[in-house]
């Protein structure tokens, strides 16, 4: 068979076989709070733009509010990067490349979590390939010469560009960064330079900035909550200390999520391709889309090491290149491809394992669920059982009906996700509420709380509410509820504060193949009458 329509068809039955996969494995937290966004429809969201919860719910719509539902495009976005990996590496080198090019990112491990769970990932990844392509096409397409009139460097690929970059902006914010790729591109020949005498990358910068306005009018309405998240979560906020460890762990990571020998055949093809970039237009194009990225996180790791998947994007380009540098060294000699066909093999058995831990203890290896990171995908739609159960149960006791609050929102989203009766207390409440705050901590602070007052409609002033100055009543004033957690510790200041009484009325443990996986602790929180300022 043709190497392309080998891998084609390896790619459709891979593609067949993930989507099956989605329905195998309980949502994650993030993907069951992303689901929660999916239901509020918004220009921005606490912490990232509405990217993800337009994936999840054009999922959901088609195959309805279940595993596959939400996961439904992740697979998809999967083979779609694929496939553009495909043509760019045959673009710019050979179909042999290409194919090499497609075959060998699927057996990354960091790819196949992306292939199945639905997160900001598979999106991000998708449309930094699609925009770095069509900026090629569109360097391709327009070739404005010296004295050439306004209009030479014309081409649509332009507009294109700035659309998929704004695109994947909406996914995850690195994207953005690609448009310093492109002025790395632009601004390293004489030639590329007249691109900014020309309409078409300014016409990319409008579209992209099209995109960009929805986020900051959001923000300027919500205090510039995600600029503050994002400086939070990169250390930024804290004062600047080097910690020598940080970009050793980094790495470390990185070797992890990519497979160990791959990542060092990655990292050498950088150390050998950054000199060569200076006479070589090709590799010069591929590193600026992968080395402002990894420079990045790589110098921030000496404050403070990220996550891997934060670099993901910028191993498109590192990975076509790679590929074509391995490839031409494998055809003359046999050490290689002994090297390289370990590595892929390594690559392999990792995808498995992290898809699965669980053939490790089936082997013998007692591997500890509180270092799986597959955890996160289990046990959650048992606890909702339990919850449910415990709810009716005191609800006949009390002849009352009980609202839910988790100890937070990771807990809050996947227990709601799997409630039978989810029982929205209200247009637009969640099913479970997180814990009263006056702090803006996650997208549950932009919808409706159990601690908000309500304004009642003129001429009605509902019997046995709590009134306040402003005409407003508490709906939940004096009701009872279970207070849903995770963790080993008591009731927090803020149930124990904004209720009468917190008792312990259950505890159970989740446990798999013998080993616990997660403890439950179940509270009855009665008389709700809000907490002292």
């Amino acid at each position: 068979m043709n190497p392309k329509r080998w891998l084609f068809s390896a790619l459709a039955l891979l593609t067949l076989l993930r989507l099956w996969m989605t329905g195998c494995m309980e949502l994650a937290p993030d993907e069951s709070y992303y689901y929660l966004w999916s239901q509020h429809p918004d220009v921005c969201y606490f912490s990232k733009g509405p990217g993800v919860a337009a994936a999840i719910r054009i999922g959901t719509d088609l195959l309805g509010p279940t595993e596959r539902g939400v996961r439904l495009l992740s697979p998809l976005l999967s083979l779609g990067t694929s496939l553009l990996m495909f043509l760019m590496a045959r673009r710019l080198f050979s179909e042999q490349i290409a194919v090499w090019t497609a075959l060998a990112m699927n057996f990354l491990p960091i790819l196949q979590v992306g292939s199945v769970v639905m997160t900001i990932d598979p999106l991000s990844i998708f449309f930094w390939t699609a925009a770095m392509f069509t900026f090629w096409l569109a360097l391709e397409k327009s070739h404005p010469e010296e004295g050439a009139d306004l209009g030479a460097g014309w081409s649509f690929w332009w507009l294109a560009t700035g659309a998929l970059i704004g695109t994947g902006f909406l996914c995850k914010w690195t994207n953005a960064m690609q448009l310093v790729s492109i002025l790395a591109v632009l601004l390293s020949g004489r030639r590329l330079r007249r691109h900014f005498f020309q309409p078409g990358f300014w016409l990319m910068v409008l579209v992209f900035l099209i995109f960009l306005l929805p986020p900051l009018l959001w923000n300027s309405q919500h205090q510039w909550i995600t600029f503050e998240h994002l400086t939070h979560r990169g250390g930024l906020n804290e004062p600047f200390r080097i910690h020598i460890g940080e970009p050793f762990a980094f790495l470390g990571a990185h070797a992890g999520v990519y497979s160990p020998l791959l990542f060092i055949a990655l990292l050498m093809t950088l150390w050998r391709e950054i000199p060569r970039a200076k006479d070589h237009f090709k590799p010069r194009f591929l590193l600026a889309f992968s080395l402002p990225l990894l420079l990045l996180y790589f110098l921030l790791s000496f404050k403070k090491a990220g996550e891997a998947n934060w670099t993901a994007p910028a191993l498109v380009s590192a990975g076509i290149l790679a590929t074509a540098d391995w490839y031409e060294r494998a055809r003359h000699s046999a050490g290689v491809r002994r090297f390289l066909g370990i590595g892929l093999g390594l690559g392999l058995v990792l995808s498995i394992l992290v898809m699965n831990i669980d053939l490790l203890r089936t082997a013998g290896l007692p591997y500890p669920y509180k270092r799986d990171p597959t955890t996160r995908l289990r046990g959650w739609q048992t606890a909702a059982e339990a919850v449910e159960k415990v709810r009716a149960e005191r609800e006949k006791d009390l002849g009352a009906p009980l609202f839910l609050i988790a100890n937070g929102r990771g807990v809050a989203s996947s227990v709601g996700f799997y409630l039978k009766d989810k029982r929205m207390e209200g247009p637009g409440h969640p099913p479970i509420y997180t814990p009263e705050s006056q702090a803006i901590e996650d997208q549950f602070a932009f919808w409706p709380k159990y601690d908000q007052f309500v304004a009642f409609k003129p001429g009605q002033r509902p019997a046995d509410s709590l009134f306040t100055e402003e005409g407003g009543y508490n709906p939940f004033h004096g009701r009872s509820a279970l207070f849903i957690s995770d963790s080993d510790d008591s009731a927090p200041s803020a149930i124990t504060g904004g209720f009468e009484k917190a008792e312990l009325i259950a505890c159970f443990d989740l446990e798999r193949r013998g080993w616990r996986v997660r403890q439950i602790r179940i509270f009855e929180c009665t008389n709700y009458h809000s907490r002292s300022l």
